[in-house]
């Protein structure tokens, strides 16, 4: 499967090969993780909005709350959940979809450029009753058990992530994650992105491309984007659009002050 992320790719990497110091990760706005964390006292809120369209069906993020809170330099605590409207036939319904809880643990730290790793465990609670039943939530709970590798390769940064779903309700689910990019001035980063997720004997089952950016206004303040498709097939089922648009804010000193420039 990796060989096939690969060669699949390879096509994109035009977008960000170009001069600069790489600097690249994953993460928000994209589907991969990679083992970074925030570092000891600092906060990362990641606030975003997200449109899928997967016929029938459109459903807008409004808003992806993904908030992240260092303790030490190699542990992350998360915590997510986007507020989803969900448009099929001309009728528009919203509710809360599912929280997510978790903790990363980098126990791999070679130093910036060189081999890190992490894991980062998350629990995906159950919706509630209306989520539920209006199809945006879903039962619970599920355990996400992924590992994420980074390396700098040459003028690239490059992410991997794999993943195992455990479902107390529902089917298993298995996803692998690759995103690569560089920087290519002091504030712009370009990224690509290859994602396949798979569940057993149901939906999802395709595989998603993507491209984005992340563009530095200030140490504490970071515009993301993120636009892409499916690129295993068509119709109901697959994923016919997905983009993402939002701001990444930085605290430090447990949230009572900015980062300065280096």
């Amino acid at each position: 499967m990796i060989d096939r992320l690969l060669r699949r790719l390879l096509p994109v990497l035009s977008l960000v090969l170009f001069a600069g110091t790489a600097h690249a990760q994953g993460g928000p706005p994209f589907l991969t993780t990679d083992p970074g964390t925030p570092g000891n006292g600092n906060w990362e809120l990641n606030l975003g909005a997200m449109v899928t369209r997967v016929p029938p069906v459109t459903a807008y993020q409004l808003p992806q709350l993904d908030l992240n809170l260092g303790i030490g330099e190699r542990v992350q605590l998360t915590w997510e959940v986007p507020y989803v409207l969900q448009a099929e036939g001309g009728e528009v319904h919203g509710a809360w979809g599912n929280s997510v809880l978790g903790a990363k643990w980098r126990f791999l730290d070679k130093g910036a450029g060189n081999w890190q790793a992490s894991v980062f465990p998350q629990l995906e609670l159950a919706g509630s009753a209306t989520a539920r039943a209006l199809g945006i939530a879903g039962e619970g709970p599920r355990l996400l058990l992924p590992l994420e590798v980074a390396r700098r390769l040459g003028p690239l940064d490059v992410n991997l992530e794999v993943g195992y779903y455990i479902a107390r309700h529902g089917p298993e689910e298995r996803f692998v994650g690759l995103a690569v990019g560089r920087a290519v001035s002091a504030r712009l980063e370009l990224d690509a992105e290859i994602f396949a997720d798979r569940a057993s004997g149901e939906l999802p089952d395709e595989t998603t491309l993507d491209a984005g950016l992340r563009y530095h206004f200030n140490p504490a303040c970071i515009l993301m984007a993120m636009a892409g498709r499916s690129i295993s097939g068509e119709g109901t089922g697959h994923t016919e659009f997905m983009g993402y648009l939002g701001v990444q804010i930085l605290l430090s000193e447990w949230g009572r002050a900015l980062p300065r420039e280096h």
